[in-house]
């Protein structure tokens, strides 16, 4: 599988080449549901792109009912941005409703597959840009992340993906879930490709009012695996993970350890508030955000016979089980009486959840700790909401900082499933986080085989 920085070299009849293989590739592996459609925009590198991100002329539906034949009028700042950089753009993946969902099963499309075992999950909610790059259908691409739906399908998947700093990254044309919350990131099969798509799409934008203008230099140019640094492990995080995760993380301390990198070990003991802190902001800023989709302006229209029926009928008829449960959380929650006693300690939670990050960052460059507590879970295997929502508890906190992560792959477990560690650097720090991944990637030597 040839890697994104040796086709950004390539010109214009070899580019045809690729893009010819990656479609019979595409074909072979259909199976698998990563791509909702194969579309084509540009003439450069082909790079996948999430269906919550738009694309001019394309149709853009978040993988919901409602959406279906919305086409958008403008792209993205981030498909803008790879159009100008010379790179195509090349289908759209699948993903879990309105990026709702850890496994990309709530899909109006089906299910996207784990192309190591089809039985087990890609994760979510980028399920289909995670399993498209870890099966050769894609080279890179597009994800958005708003509680570890680019981490955690890279890890379940076996390759690299990464969050940035909230606000790095232009959420313009990014259909909004939580405002305060989403980034767009990269998807690669190595540290080095993903650092350049990250270059390609950061940086600030006027477009965005939360896009922040700070210096924003090129990270794959200046990578360095040799740069010792300090590490912090989350001890107790890696110790209440499944036993398979847990003992690829201390392989990877040990290397860390042995080649001369320095390693400290801290605790996040008040991390049971996260799963409620995270959810009720992505619930009600989920709610507000998803109020714009009623039948009138766009997408699904239900039949009736009053504008009343039309709003109930069309939000019924078009959106899924849980993207109901999470408008219905979110309303809830900003309801009269509810707001100062749910979403204001929410808030107050947030900060203290960010500031315990930036205390131990006063010790350390990086924070090391697992992107889930197992490798990829089967297809409904769980009975409860949850027990699904539980799967994001080592990363959703971090969306809650606003701190840039990645998840590095490290090896496999017994049943042959990718095992992966995440990686986390101060705000706006991204030149580290890269560092520290290819780090780890040099030392770990994963290898992740097409299958």
């Amino acid at each position: 599988m040839i890697s994104f920085k040796e086709a950004l070299k390539l010109g214009g009849e070899d580019i045809k080449s690729l893009k010819a293989d990656l479609k019979k590739r595409i074909e072979e592996t259909k199976n698998i549901n990563a791509y909702i459609s194969l579309d084509e925009a540009g003439e450069g590198v082909p790079v996948l792109v999430k269906d919550n991100i738009n694309v001019k002329g394309w149709e853009v539906t978040c993988a919901s009912k409602i959406l279906k034949g919305y086409i958008s009028p403008y792209n993205a700042t981030v498909t803008q941005k790879l159009l100008d950089g010379g790179c195509s753009l090349f289908g759209r993946s699948n993903m879990d409703e309105f990026a709702m969902g850890s496994s990309t099963e709530s899909s109006c499309y089906g299910r996207t597959l784990n192309p190591h075992n089809h039985m087990r999950v890609p994760g979510g909610s980028s399920g289909g840009s995670a399993a498209a790059v870890a099966n050769g259908s894609a080279i890179v691409a597009l994800g958005s992340d708003t509680g570890g739906s680019i981490r955690q399908p890279a890890a379940l998947c076996g390759i690299v993906g990464m969050k940035p700093t909230y606000g790095r990254v232009s959420r313009y044309g990014l259909v909004a879930y939580g405002s305060s919350l989403d980034q767009i990131g990269p998807f690669a099969r190595s540290v080095e490709d993903a650092a350049l798509l990250y270059d390609m799409i950061a940086g600030w934008d006027k477009m965005d009012s939360t896009s922040v203008n700070v210096a924003c230099e090129a990270v794959a140019p200046k990578i360095d695996k040799n740069r010792k640094m300090t590490f912090a492990v989350i001890e107790n995080y890696v110790e209440q993970a499944g036993e398979e995760i847990k003992n690829s993380i201390k392989a990877v301390i040990k290397e860390l350890e042995a080649a001369g990198h320095k390693v400290i070990y801290k605790n996040l003991l008040n991390s049971k508030y996260d799963v409620a802190a995270y959810y009720v902001t992505a619930t009600a800023e989920a709610a507000t955000n998803l109020q714009r989709f009623d039948g009138v302006r766009y997408g699904h229209r239900a039949e009736c016979n009053s504008l009343s029926e039309l709003f109930v009928k069309t939000r019924s008829e078009g959106f899924g089980k849980e993207v109901q449960r999470r408008i219905l959380l979110g309303n809830f929650v900003l309801s009269s009486g509810y707001y100062d006693a749910y979403y204001v300690k929410a808030q107050k939670t947030r900060e203290f959840i960010k500031n315990e990050y930036l205390s131990i960052f006063k010790e350390a460059d990086i924070i090391i700790m697992p992107v889930t507590p197992s490798p990829a879970f089967e297809f409904n295997s769980f009975k409860e909401p949850l027990e699904m929502y539980l799967e994001d508890i080592y990363t959703i906190s971090v969306n809650l900082a606003g701190l840039p992560g990645i998840a590095v792959p490290t090896g496999y477990d017994s049943h042959k499933l990718p095992t992966s560690v995440q990686l986390l650097a101060k705000h706006f720090d991204e030149q580290t986080l890269f560092d520290a991944a290819a780090v780890v990637e040099d030392i770990s030597a994963f290898k992740n085989v097409l299958i």
